[in-house]
């Protein structure tokens, strides 16, 4: 039991905060108005995340940098490029309506989860450098390469500012991870983070839970707020187009970069890190622009129940 509560407690704990967030939405409303409360969860959040990660583990990827460079053009190129596909097919369809189409292209165009990339990868017997890699690599260009997206997706957005957007990426996740590394080097801070590289890893995690916990509010007054048949309808067709994106995005990078002759260990991480998606930033981006968040929310939780099973899969059964 202590095993399977160390190895699961993110995921049990993921299944309570989501039950308490949209059950509980009318009493912990206030949360979501507290002013400045979530964007200062990201910034302490990306900079605990940022902190434990060795340049040497960067420098030593880049050295072999095809892995890397395919999970990011996955993550950041095909990615969006389907997702907004299939959020074309169904908002023209009138099956969904465009907060919500809107909500999967903003899931679709944020950077890799630093939280789960790197350890789903590791789960599956994979090169978790690499993955660690993709997360540095997109979460550093999402200030420039999320905004580009969102102009060319929904740039006629009421709220979509995308020199404003540009500027607060750049504050709440590029300024805190490059600080976390600046101060690094520094002897104490550097030995202090690798020996507490798990409590730091804990702590941050603890964090994504209260990002989910808002996010899980949004999405329990949005329940509340329709029609109890139609909304369900809306969100069982939602959580098949976001699983269908990640699933399919898992598959293709895999399959590319076995193409490409790249190594299993390699495969795999390409895999994780080419599919995977970041949580906090993507609600941030939604409050922004008024969309609706349970896109964001049932992605992550879908990448994690999904790619669970996977990763155990994979590893069991060698199958890449």
């Amino acid at each position: 039991m202590k095993r399977f509560l160390i190895h699961r407690w993110f995921l049990i704990a993921l299944a309570l905060v989501l039950g308490l967030g949209i059950g509980l939405s009318d009493w912990l409303s206030p949360l979501t108005r507290a002013q400045g409360l979530r964007q200062t969860v990201v910034v302490v959040v990306l900079f605990l995340m940022a902190l434990p990660l060795e340049a040497s583990d960067v420098w030593e990827t880049l050295c072999r940098p095809r892995a890397s460079l395919l999970a990011t053009a996955v993550n950041y190129g095909l990615l969006p490029l389907f997702a907004w596909s299939i959020s074309l097919a169904l908002e023209h369809s009138g099956t969904l309506d465009e907060s919500m189409t809107r909500g999967i292209l903003v899931a679709a165009v944020v950077p890799c989860t630093l939280a789960s990339a790197s350890v789903w990868t590791r789960r599956a017997g994979g090169n978790d450098r690499v993955a660690l890699m993709v997360t540095v690599i997109t979460n550093l260009l999402c200030f420039v390469v999320t905004p580009a997206w969102l102009w060319l997706t929904i740039g006629d957005a009421p709220r979509f500012n995308p020199l404003a957007m540009v500027t607060k990426l750049g504050l709440l996740v590029v300024l805190p991870m490059v600080l976390a590394q600046t101060l690094r080097p520094l002897a104490s801070i550097g030995k202090w983070a690798t020996k507490n590289k798990t409590p730091l890893s804990v702590a941050s995690q603890c964090g994504v839970l209260f990002v989910v916990l808002l996010g899980a509010i949004g999405t329990g007054r949005e329940l509340l707020g329709g029609s109890l048949s139609s909304i369900w309808f809306e969100l069982c067709l939602m959580t098949a187009a976001v699983l269908c994106v990640h699933l399919t995005m898992l598959w293709t990078g895999i399959r590319l970069a076995r193409w490409m002759r790249l190594s299993r260990e390699d495969a795999i991480a390409v895999g994780f890190s080419g599919s995977q998606k970041t949580v906090p930033v993507g609600l941030e981006i939604s409050a922004q622009l008024g969309l609706n968040p349970l896109p964001i929310v049932v992605y992550h939780v879908g990448q994690l129940l999904a790619d669970t099973a996977i990763a155990d899969r994979i590893r069991s059964s060698e199958v890449v």
